[in-house]
């Protein structure tokens, strides 16, 4: 019949699975806090170490080139 023996893990596959674990486990964390605020009235907390969402707000940056930048001049070229 069959093998029945069993192949032992690797320390590798042991670790990916256990990563895959733990992001799932935040990620229900996270969804119950946001249901949780949302019960409570409170504003919805975020997560600083999350991604930035596409639909999220850009945060602003100074489109005003510094003085630095503007005055560089350009390198020589050598041919």
């Amino acid at each position: 019949m069959g093998s029945n023996k069993k192949r032992q893990q690797t320390i590798s596959k042991r670790n990916r699975e256990r990563a895959v674990e733990e992001k799932r486990r935040l990620k229900r964390e996270r969804k119950q806090a946001i249901r949780e605020a949302i019960r409570s009235g409170e504003p919805i907390p975020v997560d600083p170490f999350a991604p930035p969402r596409e639909h999220d707000e850009p945060v602003e940056q100074d489109t005003v080139p510094s003085a630095e930048q503007e005055t560089a001049p350009a390198p020589p070229e050598t041919i």
